[in-house]
């Protein structure tokens, strides 16, 4: 047997440990770090004890099936989990990962065996734990960034690995809290945004009701007046609170790829019958310049259609009365293609770009508005919460400030972009770009 396989074998067996279930081919959940923690040396011990036996014996520690059965749960395992070695102490270049698992082979783009440590990661907490580990026989959990446009959080478990053989190694496993961070996020932005932004209708509403107890009694024009302003107000706080709800699931499952297909130009169709009493009170035509070939990408159909609906409304918001909004859609471009200008001489500004994949082609929808377009300091705030550009007029229907902010982590969970382009008193171009499938 090779080193790697009796080190792959002596993982397996921790991992077995741990998890019985995992031994027979049945492990469904996430690699458990305090559990793995408890039982490491135990499981050590226990392949330490059997080896001398095995020896004497000329018996195999594990026989193959055994051994395809352990290889095949280790790669099984849903968290990432690294075998590293040590080298020399004062020698950064000999931390080495000696076996990594399917899941940390996605995860850090490394192969499954001999990838240098300090390239695959780069954080310095995770590595100093790996050095505590390997000559200090050490412990230790420390939180883990990953790399790439859609923000991960991770909990890396360090432990010391006894090898019969004296060499130094040690355990890496990463566990995702993500959904943890995200939800307690979720919860304290909620409260902070919803107080914040309720508190002006709340305070307009209790003073109108005061005013109808009070003098306006019996005056009907103004009961009228008062009831019609409180009704609006009473309607905006209705769509705050639904776009808070959205934008707080959306970015709960951020880090889960969507697993549906939708065909772009169908969804463009849809969205403009959907707009079309808007558009008809507001007078502004919408032309629609749809695109040849694949259009069909890979997500989830009701947030692509919120995106493109909530581009469209903003085009027809800021459009003059008699005013025209164009969508056109492009398909097949690569990343460099789906990032060209739309708009000759505007400013512009990418408010998000997807990690650059060999060989992916996307489809993009573009929404231009004739309005009055944006100033150049104004461009790099429009994705963030509530904000407005000042001194624009949307018409009547005042938004929410989130609509750009719920666009933005839509895509981002695509692994899509956007980009924004603009000149004062000519319009503005919004550009969403979505990935096609891999077999597109």
């Amino acid at each position: 047997m090779g080193a790697v396989t009796a080190v792959s074998m002596m993982v397996l067996v921790v991992c077995a440990v741990a998890y019985p279930q995992a031994a027979i081919g049945l492990l469904c959940g996430a690699l458990a770090v305090g559990v793995v923690g408890l039982m490491t040396s135990r499981a050590t011990r226990l392949v330490e004890q059997a080896a001398p036996a095995a020896a004497a014996s000329d018996a195999p520690l594990l026989s193959v099936t055994e051994g395809m059965l352990l290889d095949k749960a280790f790669e099984s395992l849903r968290d990432p989990v690294l075998v590293l070695s040590g080298g020399e102490v004062d020698d950064i270049a000999g931390r080495r990962v000696l076996l990594a698992n399917a899941a940390a082979r996605e995860l850090l783009r490394i192969p499954r065996e001999g990838a240098l440590l300090v390239s695959a990661m780069r954080d310095p907490g995770v590595l100093e734990a790996v050095d505590e580990a390997l000559f200090g026989g050490v412990e230790r959990q420390t939180p883990y960034a990953a790399a790439g446009a859609r923000t991960r959080h991770w909990s890396a478990w360090v432990g010391p690995l006894a090898c019969p053989d004296g060499r130094p190694l040690a355990l890496l496993i990463l566990r995702d809290e993500t959904d943890v961070r995200r939800m307690e996020l979720m919860r304290v932005d909620f409260l902070a945004n919803a107080s914040h932004e309720l508190r002006t209708p709340l305070a307009s509403l209790s003073g109108f009701i005061e005013t109808l107890k009070g003098h306006a009694r019996e005056d009907a024009v103004a009961r009228d007046r008062f009831l019609d302003i409180m009704a609006a107000q009473a309607d905006r706080m209705t769509r705050l609170v639904a776009d808070l709800l959205s934008l707080s699931r959306i970015e709960l499952n951020e880090n889960i790829p969507p697993s549906g297909r939708v065909d772009v130009g169908r969804a463009c169709t849809d969205v403009i019958d959907a707009v079309s009493v808007l558009s008809q009170a507001r007078a502004v035509q919408i032309d629609l310049s749809p695109a040849t070939g694949t259009q069909t990408v890979q997500g989830d159909r009701d947030e692509i259609v919120q995106v493109i609906q909530n581009l469209i409304d903003n085009a027809i918001k800021y459009s003059p009365r008699d005013g025209r909004v164009a969508v056109s859609i492009e398909a097949d471009l690569s990343l460099d293609e789906a990032a060209e200008p739309r708009l000759d001489g505007g400013r512009r500004l990418p408010l998000l770009t997807p990690d650059r994949e060999a060989g992916r082609r996307y489809v993009a929808v573009s929404v231009r508005d004739f309005g009055p377009g944006m100033a150049r300091e104004h461009l790099p705030r429009l994705t963030e919460r509530f904000y407005r550009v000042e001194g624009q007029k949307s018409g009547d229907r005042s938004g929410t400030g989130l609509g750009l902010a719920i666009v933005k982590h839509i895509l981002n969970r695509h692994r899509g972009g956007l980009i924004v382009e603009s000149v004062p008193e000519e319009g503005t171009v919004f550009t969403a770009y979505l990935p096609l499938p891999d077999n597109g």
